[in-house]
């Protein structure tokens, strides 16, 4: 990989984003302005003005997207445009020999994902993909305190994500519903966390929250309950709308004791008084609450591409999860438990 050279922070790896919608802005952003030793070289996007739009702020030169890819000034692409269009993006950048980051889900069919792997696997190029929230330094400090044994052998896990409002039913439409476009997340925690792979999956859901949602054909609440290999049982719960704010958490209950990553409040300050105590409002916008993560995980792919060595979320977390999402979906309709092979 013929790579730039910068005075302070070593190999310059050059960077494009593919997809300059509401995330590809967000990276193109960190890309450009945050993260020591990448540089944003281009942006592309099916819509010329979304692209230009990001170029003027950033700017790195709006390019097509096959002429991205033809480039030589080119070193790595993030792929960021629409769920259905990552595989081929994904097959055409594996053969134009660029470093891939991809956004989560790759696809929303296993089939698609092993189509893309198997492009990635035979160019031989590196690729990561987007599950940033093991990058979350709460999140990854529960984690850790398992991989160390902190908390001795690991029994349950329980993971928390509800939004603060729903999407629009035409998002739901589109998107693969609720747990491959959301709880997909959570499937990718349980596994990091945990360190061993989910082999049953139950999961119940119901429309709580928008009637919309489920004329979409989609569910708007819903619970999962996973029984990984060695043992350990993860809950998670889902909800599209809290009212409250952006709720995420994980609490790891082991043998040894208990580690938990809570929501973090705009600030720590709480007042008390005789009508009551009163403190501060949680994240309302999921970019609020895990800016740090997104930044972190830039960080992670820079480091793997000038280290080389595993992925640090590669083509087995991509696959892992989409089978996972895949048979919650299962399982919800005929209210069965789903085996995933280990396959």
């Amino acid at each position: 990989m013929d790579v730039e050279v910068g005075m302070d922070a070593g190999p310059q790896m050059r960077m494009a984003v593919i997809g300059c919608g509401r995330i590809g802005r967000l990276h193109a952003g960190l890309i450009a302005s945050q993260v020591p030793g990448l540089r944003l070289a281009a942006v592309a996007d099916a819509v010329p003005a979304a692209a230009a739009s990001v170029a003027e702020v950033t700017g790195a030169e709006g390019r097509s997207i096959d002429g991205l890819l033809a480039s030589p000034d080119v070193d790595a692409v993030a792929i960021c445009s629409s769920t259905d269009t990552h595989v081929d993006l994904v097959v055409a950048a594996a053969a134009a020999g660029k470093a891939i980051f991809c956004e989560k889900p790759v696809s929303l069919s296993l089939a698609e994902v092993d189509r893309a792997m198997s492009a990635v696997e035979a160019a031989g190029v590196p690729f990561m993909i987007g599950f940033n929230r093991r990058y979350d330094p709460g999140h990854r400090s529960v984690r850790d305190a398992v991989a160390s044994g902190a908390i001795g052998d690991l029994h349950l896990l329980r993971i928390t994500s509800r939004d603060p409002e729903p999407p629009p039913p035409e998002y739901v439409a589109v998107s693969g519903g609720i747990f491959l476009d959301m709880a997909i997340h959570d499937f990718d925690m349980a596994r990091f966390v945990s360190g061993s792979e989910v082999v049953e999956v139950v999961a119940r859901g119901a429309v709580r929250v928008d009637p919309r949602i489920g004329e979409a054909g989609d569910v708007d609440t819903a619970v999962t309950l996973l029984t990984h290999a060695d043992g350990t049982i993860t809950t998670i719960d889902n909800s599209r709308e809290a009212v409250y704010g952006y709720d995420q958490r994980i609490e790891a209950f082991g043998s040894g004791g208990m580690s938990v990553s809570d929501n973090p409040s705009t600030h720590f300050g709480w007042t008390m008084t005789r009508a009551g105590t009163s403190g501060q409002p949680l994240p309302w916008f999921f970019l609020e609450r895990y800016r740090d993560s997104y930044r972190l995980q830039w960080d992670a792919f820079r480091a793997y591409l000038v280290a080389g060595g595993p992925s640090p979320a590669g083509a087995d977390a991509a696959r892992a999860c989409t089978a996972i999402a895949l048979a919650a979906g299962e399982s919800l309709r005929e209210g069965r438990s789903i085996a995933i092979s280990s396959g």
